[in-house]
């Protein structure tokens, strides 16, 4: 790993910009494919703001074994073709990354094979190409927090308690109004089971990108009439979703958000029309955690925060980034538990992210506790969690409030669909599993 770097900032609009900061005697370097303008700018934003900031306060700490974290950014604008290219343009600076994570299902799913050939981490939180949850045949390929089987069937759990029980699901409607994009096709099929399985009815209905245009789409649902809508958006399709079931007569109470339409970003541009609101999180907003409060003392007393908008700070996709930060860098200090404190290989940093292991203890000491979840990944699970909670929107606060304990998505009716969809993938691309049951396969890292 070069030695001597300059540690670099963030850039806004160029394709790739470097500035320099500090330097350091050693360090690993970190791709940031960003998106700061477009439909999407609010999630890439809150997202990647929440990573930087938190690797700077990791940073003024003196980093991670003593390795300060380098990045650059390249702005993506959630277009699978220029993601692909950042990637290509960054994945051998500063002597190589050491992951990267797009916040996409399409450009990580765009990358799983280009990520095994380059023997480079591909990191997807809580979303992404949910076969790849088995480690076995997708070594490169990560998914922390939940994949979208659980995110769903929590979701769907969630309505039958609503109801009084996952019996009372019998006759209902269910419609998923989702983005027109691999990400939002990803859980048309499972839907499919899920009302199979609780003898529900399944509606999957498309919103093309980038979804601030719904009118036929809604027309349609007031026709079908279903018990709830699932919103599986992202972006400006969430607020425009919000305001055209208001004045289409549906109540929003009944229109439940996934994890990509649970921010504030989403509800407070809808204004009234989104009071009642519910979506699923794995975490949930507001500035009342330490981790939270050390990058507000120390990262933004310093001038080195990532936001202009400090209004901004603990809101939901701020707090996902600084729950991603805390994944990768974890990931990272447990590699170097293995390998030493020195800058990583992207293979060591694959094994770090495989054995990646949150427990209640550690989360308290790196004062994240309430914010992030408890994880535990290993060879044949690159998910880890499988948890979520369910807030509501109070318009009139501005606030979201938690309205369920910890629910656990549908293992057994997901496992069986991964499993099948990742043994299809293996024999159509002629992949041969590597054995996660083996005695070595702690020490067989650089696959």
């Amino acid at each position: 790993m070069k030695t001597r770097v300059m540690i670099l900032a963030a850039a806004l609009f160029a394709m790739v910009s470097t500035s320099s900061v500090v330097v350091a005697e050693d360090t690993m370097y970190v791709p940031i494919p960003s998106y700061r303008v477009g439909p999407y700018a609010a999630g890439g934003t809150g997202y990647f703001g929440g990573i930087l900031d938190y690797y700077n306060l990791l940073n003024s700490r003196g980093g991670i074994g003593g390795v300060k974290l380098i990045w650059s950014e390249c702005e993506t604008e959630y277009s699978v073709e220029r993601g692909v290219e950042c990637y290509k343009r960054l994945k051998d600076r500063e002597g190589g990354a050491v992951f990267f994570d797009p916040l996409s299902v399409g450009i990580s799913t765009a990358l799983i094979e280009t990520g095994r050939a380059d023997k480079m981490p591909i990191i997807a939180v809580n979303h992404g190409k949910t076969a790849g949850q088995r480690g076995d045949i997708f070594p490169y390929y990560f998914m922390p927090g939940i994949n979208t089987y659980d995110e769903h069937s929590i979701m769907v759990h969630y309505i039958g308690g609503l109801e009084g029980g996952m019996s009372n699901l019998k006759g209902k409607k269910i419609a998923m109004l989702f983005h027109g994009s691999p990400y939002g096709r990803e859980a048309i099929d499972f839907m499919d089971s899920m009302c199979e399985k609780h003898g529900c009815s399944h509606e999957a209905i498309e919103v093309p990108h980038p979804g601030n245009e719904q009118q036929s789409q809604w027309l349609k649902i007031r026709k079908s009439k279903p018990d709830y809508v699932l919103l599986r958006g992202w972006g400006v399709m969430n607020p425009v979703a919000m305001q055209t079931a208001k004045r289409m007569g549906y109540p929003v109470s009944r229109l439940i958000g996934n994890i990509w339409s649970n921010s504030d970003e989403d509800v407070i541009p809808a204004g009234s029309a989104a009071d009642g609101y519910q979506a699923i999180t794995t975490h949930p907003a507001g500035t009342d955690f330490k981790v939270v409060q050390d990058i507000i003392s120390d990262v933004y007393g310093a001038g080195n925060g990532d936001l202009q908008d400090k209004s901004r700070l603990g809101s939901v996709y701020w707090n996902l980034g600084v729950l991603a930060g805390v994944v990768h860098t974890e990931a990272l200090r447990i590699a170097q538990e293995r390998f030493g404190n020195r800058a990583l290989t992207s293979s060591e940093a694959r094994w770090g992210f495989e054995n990646l292991t949150l427990t209640a203890a550690r989360i308290e000491e790196l004062g994240a506790t309430g914010l992030v979840p408890e994880l535990n990944l290993s060879c044949m699970d690159h998910v880890g969690g499988h948890l979520a909670k369910f807030q509501q929107w109070d318009a009139s606060a501005r606030q979201w409030n938690i309205v369920s304990d910890w629910i656990e998505g549908d293992v057994p009716l997901s496992q069986a669909i991964i499993d099948a969809g990742a043994e299809k993938y293996a024999a159509d691309n002629g992949i041969e599993r590597r054995p996660c049951d083996a005695s070595n396969n702690d020490d067989d890292f650089d696959l």
